[in-house]
């Protein structure tokens, strides 16, 4: 089968198979969102008078149903077919004869891919918020519930000062927090429309893409033709940095985990049917779902890095490099959000030691506790600190266990209702809203 661009040369096979690669598993993530650009395109088409009413709605009655097979899973790009656009349009040139050959004035494949993975990147970026989101509830739940139950805190993996699961579990849900704005911030570079910049260097058709631009809910323009097709890389790469530090945070939270479960610490316990045993220590439960979340999202850290190993230092303008992005960046939001949905379940429903504290051996954790009661008392600081250390010493050293903190985010005034507060002004910025009403308007649900 002829390609989009082939005139009279066959390409040789293997170099087709080469410059293909992967993009046809690819594309078929991409599959419903290039539907979706082309519905708007060719509403816009109509528009500036280069389709008839009557080719448009016939035009979208076969598209909206090329739709509802990818939503079945119905639809796979045919042997011999390059990728999604080709299939979409030989589908439309089968069931309608040259009116289907239309659908492609006005624009090249260079701007169906940006449009295409920008629409599909809107959509994962949706399902990774939400995954945090949720994620952050548990961790602020379990906050509230075990608030009071002290556990050590470390410093150089040394005991330093008295902590608490209220402190721990809240810790990362504000650093998910965070993670949530940086996630906004490349959500908003994604948000643009670079649909109608064609090769990089625009059209002499009098498109309409702010037309486009609203039919399919993005907050704007790239406006630009040379910097949209610039953009390729660049936003993936953004986003890749946003994931990345979702990824830092579950990593973190993963390896605390993996060294709070062993008997050394055993400050919590994970149910039964979250571990792993082995094949000759019959005592062994395995904190394996923790180990491959952490490995799994320290290698989801590398993929800024592999993006722009691909971009780095090319001029602007089309290169084929690009392609190599797609394989590196689609599977990366299932890989993250696989390891969200596992932590969410097990931190859901761990069990956690309430008498760690009870241990003799964590005495020292007071120490600051008992400086600061002699403060308060009088002595100076740096007499107190000497007067405890030599209490330290000589073993004498008696614990003051009772804890009394008030200032903000600590042991005794943890904040998690701002914490919740700010996530979810955050979470209002995104503006999802606006992208669902466009598609479905599109769809005509």
């Amino acid at each position: 089968m002829k390609k989009l661009w082939e005139k009279d040369t066959v390409v040789d096979a293997a170099i087709e198979r080469f410059t293909i690669g992967r993009d046809q598993e690819m594309d078929l993530f991409l599959a419903k969102y290039d539907v979706l650009g082309s519905m708007a395109h060719i509403t816009m088409l109509e528009s500036i008078g280069l389709l008839t009413k009557p080719e448009l709605d016939i035009l979208l009655v076969e598209l909206k149903t090329i739709y509802a097979s990818i939503e079945a899973g119905d639809f796979c790009i045919e042997a011999g077919v390059e990728d999604v656009h080709s299939q979409v349009e030989l589908l439309l040139t089968r069931r309608l004869g040259d009116t289907g050959k239309k659908i492609h004035s006005g624009r090249s494949r260079n701007d169906q891919v940006l449009l295409d993975m920008k629409l599909f990147t809107r959509a994962a970026i949706k399902d990774i918020h939400d995954a945090v989101s949720d994620l952050i509830n548990v961790l602020i739940e379990q906050s509230e519930r075990y608030k009071d139950v002290l556990m050590p805190g470390y410093t150089h993996l040394q005991i330093a000062m008295p902590s608490s699961f209220g402190l721990w579990f809240g810790a990362y849900a504000e650093s998910l927090v965070d993670d949530l704005l940086l996630l906004q911030a490349a959500y908003r570079i994604c948000n643009r429309n670079p649909l109608g910049s064609g090769a990089g260097y625009g059209s002499s058709f009098p498109l309409n893409r702010q037309m486009t631009s609203d039919l399919l809910g993005f907050d704007g323009l790239n406006y630009n033709v040379v910097y949209a097709q610039m953009g390729r890389g660049k936003m993936e790469r953004n986003v890749a940095f946003a994931l990345s530090s979702i990824a830092s945070t579950l990593s973190r939270l993963a390896f605390d985990a993996c060294m709070y479960t062993s008997q050394n610490f055993g400050f919590i316990k994970l149910p039964d049917a979250f571990t792993t045993g082995s094949s000759i220590m019959p005592h062994k439960k395995n904190p394996d779902v923790f180990e491959l979340t952490r490995a799994r999202c320290n290698k989801l850290q590398t993929l800024p890095y592999q993006i722009n190993a691909v971009i780095n230092n090319l001029p602007s303008g089309y290169f084929r490099d690009f392609q190599l992005l797609k394989e590196q960046f689609i599977p990366s939001f299932g890989e993250l959000k696989d390891c969200l949905v596992m932590t969410n379940a097990i931190m859901s429903s761990m069990e956690i030691n309430t008498h760690i504290l009870d241990d003799k051996k964590y005495d020292h954790l007071f120490s600051v506790e008992v400086v600061n009661k002699l403060v308060l008392e009088g002595v100076p600081f740096r007499d107190a600190y000497k007067q405890v250390g030599i209490a330290i010493e000589n073993g004498s050293f008696t614990p003051d266990t009772a804890i009394n903190h008030t200032h903000e985010g600590s042991l005794g005034n943890l904040c998690n209702d701002a914490i919740l507060d700010r996530k979810a002004a955050i979470s209002a910025s995104f503006g999802f809203e606006r992208v669902e009403s466009a598609e479905s308007n599109l769809l005509g649900h």
